[in-house]
């Protein structure tokens, strides 16, 4: 039996997962896993890497993902994450965008299953904490009976201790990394089917994922569940996680103390050297739907991102909140 256990986790979203994201999202979450951006290996090994993989204290658990197709570069940027505190390194084999496709990385790792399971092998040889792929079900005329299977086996094989699978094909000609993420059809089926296969070994799930009543229904049928887009656009809906993996009914959740924890980031960031917007832009969908989510989103789009900006613009922003539309509902 696999001794994974992360049930619930926030994609690794390119431009969004910063440390920046991930800090706000553990406020509202103390236990989902969250996951950086994808950093390349060669980035991790030669570039800055206070920057790049710097995070606070308070994110953990938290995974650093990895992109590229040399093993022994990837073993050594994974020693590096695991030396820096990652809780886990993640290989991506499903981003479908031209930059990671010349890199040969990403989603076209899938015509390659053998080279995906020696990456695993060697970051599995070279560090201690959980090595882990997300993928998808196939690229272009794959057939994904075949395709997942394939890449499945060899990387269980190889050592994987998690495989997160998003639930649709990736299209490498033809579609823009954006229309990869709406435009393949989703086939949970197949990732069940996956499941059944491997009793033992942990399967989770990605791909259109828009409510934590979608999520506890996937989670009947494998073992993890993974939010990107519902995450960011509305991440109200982190609220409810840990209730949701506790069997609990949700509490009401304290919005006030959240922004001033985040004000109070904001203000160490600023001293540090950092902008506002840095931060709050990842806050804009916090409110959606609620009287006076607009003026929110208004000000943290507008106000939070001029120059000289300080902290005290969230506690404006929030404000012109009415929270009492949700305490009636």
């Amino acid at each position: 039996m696999s001794a994974y256990k992360e049930k619930f986790s926030i994609a690794p979203m390119l431009d969004w997962t910063d440390r920046h994201c991930r800090f706000f999202h553990r406020q509202l979450s103390g236990k989902a896993l969250l996951y950086t951006e994808m950093v390349v290996a060669d980035a991790a090994i030669f570039g800055n890497r206070a920057r790049l993989l710097g995070f606070d204290d308070s994110e953990h658990p938290v995974a650093l993902q990895l992109g590229g197709s040399d093993p022994v570069k990837l073993a050594e940027a994974a020693r590096i994450g695991a030396d820096f505190g990652y809780d886990e390194i993640n290989l991506n084999v499903g981003c479908p965008s031209d930059r990671v496709q010349s890199g040969t990385f990403g989603a076209c790792l899938m015509l390659s299953p053998q080279l995906v399971a020696d990456c695993v092998a060697a970051m599995k040889k070279a560090v201690r904490i959980p090595v882990t792929v997300k993928c998808r079900i196939g690229v272009d005329e794959q057939d994904p009976e075949i395709a997942l299977g394939d890449l499945s086996e060899k990387v269980f094989d190889a050592g994987v201790d998690a495989l997160w699978v998003h639930a649709r094909k990736a299209w490498l000609k033809g579609l823009s990394p954006k229309e990869n993420r709406d435009i393949p059809p989703l086939d949970y089926d197949r990732v069940y089917r996956l499941k059944k296969a491997n009793g033992e070994r942990f399967i989770g799930i990605n791909g259109g994922i828009a409510t934590l009543e979608e999520a506890a229904r996937h989670l009947r049928e494998v073992d993890g569940v993974m939010l990107g887009r519902a995450a960011y656009h509305t991440p109200e809906i982190l609220s409810g996680v840990d209730s949701l993996l506790e069997g609990k009914e949700a509490p009401d959740f304290d919005y006030a103390a959240l922004v001033e924890t985040m004000a109070d980031y904001a203000a160490r960031h600023l001293a540090g050297g950092g902008r506002l917007g840095q931060v709050t832009r990842h806050m804009v969908g916090l409110f959606h739907g609620l009287p006076g989510a607009r003026r929110w989103r208004q000000i943290l789009s507008t106000d939070a991102m001029k120059p000289g900006a300080g902290a005290e613009i969230l506690f404006e922003a929030f404000a012109a909140v009415d929270l009492s539309a949700r305490q009636a509902a």
